[in-house]
């Protein structure tokens, strides 16, 4: 699977027409869209995929708004084979339930929901539905509202005298306090059957999936905004083997955005977060995210990343690491896997060249000065020009970036930071002085739009955002 697939067909001929299409979301924020596609990938359901802009960054195609006039995504279109007649179902877990009836297990499908007679199965995915939902609302209690409470008086004289957040942990907001029961509750159910799915299963449920994609913008949410770590902190083991679980699906790798993403993300959707939380942690957590520790984005990166382990599964898809001759990603040499993950930013780079360093150049002092419409996602510039007067210029220094990335000579850190000299060089003989600021804020412009997954996944968009740095570090 991969986030640009249009057409899946798994184990049908290359002639075999799908009579199903699928919408989802272009850049891969929509989480209803994210359970939706991954269930497709579990049952290996042959179907079209055609991907719309959300309307917090894009306006919709008027052929689609034919199709979904409300323009709810996700949206299926399901075309009669006999009459050719089609009809369009809205709504993530309708359209699940719909796809799971018409591909049952007695076809070869795998079984996304319990048996129909069993009776102790059914009452335990209502149970944990329910669950979802109140784990959905403690989480909007906590990130969407002023935190009131907690810290008072003398505790919060004592908390610049103790390590760390020790008062802050003893004495939570009372939003903060009823988000972590819940969270103890969803790790209580993970762990209460043998595997690390909710279901004694070798594969995820919907039940699974339902929760993921929301606790997946829980992890990045709670980390930047409230300075709370729930995978790798030790305290919700069921949810850190549930995620270990799903990082070894490919149905989740494909569609699994990162941390910078998702904070990018969830306000135009869900509304502005609020600092809290502990805040010690939460300074640390968001300058990190945000790339302003001057270390998560800057080189020479770190082999991996606390909060979003690169590890757990392949960092790339499979194809990318055989052929850099990775085999066991796990432990493979260091060098060689930070050098398969730039070539993997590089090759995405030199792909599209053209149209990123049109892209990048609306990043100068002359571009985006077009009157355009604004969407809710403050990144989100779609009819934004370009500074035509530095376009060359930003192009030439994508063009030594890029070089940079794919550089398969050295064959150790020392001998790519040679590279790395040699390309600072070309940088400053082909940027003039008068336009290096320009280039340099054009080079930030994309820098800051990287999204994941839609143009890479978070191992080689860490190298592309880091090579970035350096160039602009370099022109200024």
């Amino acid at each position: 699977p991969h986030v640009s697939n249009t057409l899946r067909l798994f184990d049908k001929p290359a002639t075999y027409k799908p009579l199903i299409t699928l919408y989802r979301d272009e850049a891969g924020w929509c989480p209803y869209c994210e359970k939706t596609i991954m269930l497709i990938e579990e049952k290996k359901i042959p179907c079209f995929v055609s991907v719309v802009p959300m309307r917090s960054y894009g306006d919709k195609p008027a052929e689609f708004l034919k199709l979904v006039p409300n323009g709810l995504l996700p949206a299926l279109v399901i075309e009669d084979e006999v009459t050719g007649t089609k009809k369009t179902i809205t709504e993530s877990q309708v359209i699940m339930e719909i796809l799971d009836g018409m591909h049952p297990v007695s076809e070869g499908y795998v079984a996304m929901l319990p048996d129909r007679g069993d009776e102790d199965g059914w009452q335990r995915t209502q149970v944990l539905a329910r669950l979802e939902r109140e784990l959905f609302g403690a989480w909007c209690g906590l990130i969407f509202r002023p935190e009131m409470g907690g810290l008072s008086g003398g505790l919060a004289a004592l908390q610049n005298l103790l390590p760390g957040n020790a008062i802050e942990e003893a004495n939570p907001s009372p939003t903060m306090k009823a988000f972590i029961e819940v969270l103890d509750k969803v790790d209580t159910e993970l762990r209460y059957t043998p595997g690390p799915w909710f279901f004694e299963s070798d594969h995820p449920l919907m039940i699974d999936l339902i929760f993921v994609s929301h606790i997946e913008r829980m992890l990045a949410s709670c980390a930047h905004w409230k300075g709370l770590q729930i995978r790798g902190s030790g305290k919700w083991k069921g949810i850190d083997a549930w995620f270990d679980a799903f990082d070894q699906r490919e149905s989740y790798l494909a569609f699994k955005s990162d941390f910078y993403t998702n904070i990018q993300d969830i306000p135009p959707q869900y509304g502005p977060g609020y600092d809290g939380g502990f805040e010690s942690k939460r300074k640390e957590y968001s300058s990190a995210l945000l790339g302003k520790d001057g270390k998560s984005w800057n080189l020479p990166l770190s082999p991996d990343v606390e909060l979003e382990p690169l590890f757990k599964g392949p960092p790339l898809n499979p194809v990318a690491l055989e052929a850099a001759g990775i085999t066991d990603y796990t432990n493979a040499d260091q060098h060689v896997m930070q050098k398969a993950c730039r070539q993997h930013a590089g090759w995405k780079l030199a792909s599209n060249g053209e149209n990123v360093s049109k892209f990048a150049a609306r990043g100068g002092s002359k571009g985006a000065s077009n009157n355009r419409k604004r969407f809710q996602a403050p990144l989100a510039d779609p009819y934004a020009n370009p500074d035509t007067s530095i376009q060359s210029y930003v192009s030439s220094a994508l063009q030594i970036v890029c070089r940079t990335l794919l550089d398969d000579a050295a064959k150790t850190d020392e001998e790519h930071d040679e590279v790395l000299a040699a390309g600072k060089s070309d940088l400053v003989s082909s940027v003039p002085s008068a336009a290096r600021s320009d280039v340099a804020n054009s080079l930030a412009y994309v820098r800051d739009r990287v999204g994941v997954p839609r143009d890479m996944p978070l191992a080689a968009a860490r190298q592309f955002r880091a090579h970035l740095n350096w160039a602009i570090s370099s022109l200024k």
